[in-house]
């Protein structure tokens, strides 16, 4: 019995389809785990770049600047779309402002020793931004008197609590120092709101603001690239006749701008405009130099990255929007 013929044998040599897919599907993991690894080595050494130059950068500057442009960025944002979109609007922005520059300097004067009500303070605070809107000079008047009756009579009930009693020549001093954070804080930055309110107000606001940011920016960057004559070196070491200088042009470029193109006057109009908030810009800064001199600290709060507080960033708008006023009243 012959056997019969064997059949076509498959060819052993021939790649085993499974394997082949298994090898492709190894070998693509590793090219892809490989690039991921690549990835995160390029993205680790530019953050490491990134955090160098931003540490060299920040000992240049005394400050995170990538942080405080982002935040000078969106406070000049909420400002502006306020104004541009109703002046009312304004006091919602203005409202959270002035209740927090009322918070932050009634907590540093605590840290001070200064017993200073903060509730009242805000609510002071808030309360004078409504009244200015609304009821113009008259109605920001009786709200800052009313404010430091209330603050004043607070810190006289508290007096009620043994923790809280202290000499009559302290408590006289903590009522100073509350009637002193409403006058510097609310009653200074409600005529912004005051103006605000005016017909053609909003322009008005918003063009000494920008003047003020002009003064601000053209110090600190002339300052950073020049400075090298201190100013006043006992309140405010880093103020520099340079930087001074530069907030001049600054300031001057922007008030003759504004006065232009937003204000319906004169182009040298802003030379008077410009020339006038450069000094008070300059004495709002110097004077909160020295009050946190005075008070033995660096920054009001540390509540925005790259500028300290809300003061700290608003000290050179205070003065200014005084200014900013009475030029209303005396041209319009």
């Amino acid at each position: 019995m012959s056997d019969a013929p064997d059949g076509p044998r498959p060819d052993e040599s021939a790649p085993n389809p499974k394997t082949t897919l298994g090898s492709r599907r190894a070998d693509f993991d590793a090219r892809a785990q490989a690039a991921r690894h690549d990835l995160e080595n390029q993205l680790r050494a530019r953050r490491a770049q990134l955090g160098a130059r931003n540490e060299v950068l920040t000992a240049k500057t005394g400050r995170n600047l990538p942080a405080a442009i982002g935040v000078g960025v969106g406070l000049g944002g909420a400002v502006l779309v306020s104004l541009i979109f109703q002046p009312a609007f304004f006091m919602i922005v203005a409202g959270a402002l002035i209740a927090s520059l009322c918070f932050e300097l009634t907590s540093a004067l605590r840290f001070a020793g200064r017993d200073v009500p903060r509730l009242p303070s805000v609510l002071a605070g808030l309360a004078i931004v409504p009244a200015a809107f609304y009821g113009g000079a008259s109605g920001q008047w009786l709200a800052l008197l009313a404010g430091v009756a209330v603050i004043s009579l607070w810190r006289l009930i508290e007096l009620a609590r043994p923790s809280h009693r202290k000499p009559a020549s302290v408590v006289l001093r903590d009522i100073g120092a509350g009637a002193f954070v409403q006058i510097y804080c609310a009653f200074l930055g409600s005529f912004m709101v005051l103006l605000a309110a005016q017909p053609n107000g909003a322009n008005w606001t918003l063009s000494a603001l920008i003047i003020v940011i002009a003064v601000d920016t053209g110090a600190y960057a002339t300052g950073l690239n020049f400075g090298k004559h201190p100013m006043a070196p006992r309140i405010s070491p880093k103020k520099t006749w340079e930087g001074f200088a530069g907030s001049v042009a600054a300031s001057l470029i922007a008030a003759v701008l504004t006065s232009w193109l937003l204000l319906d006057m004169p182009w040298y109009f802003g030379f008077l405009l410009g020339g006038l908030i450069i000094a008070t810009a300059t004495i709002g800064d110097l004077s909160e130099s020295l009050i946190k001199r005075d008070l033995g600290i660096k920054d009001i709060s540390t509540w925005l990255p790259g500028h300290g507080g809300f003061l700290d960033r608003l000290d050179s708008t205070l003065p200014s929007a005084v200014v900013a006023y009475a030029l209303y009243l005396i041209f319009v």
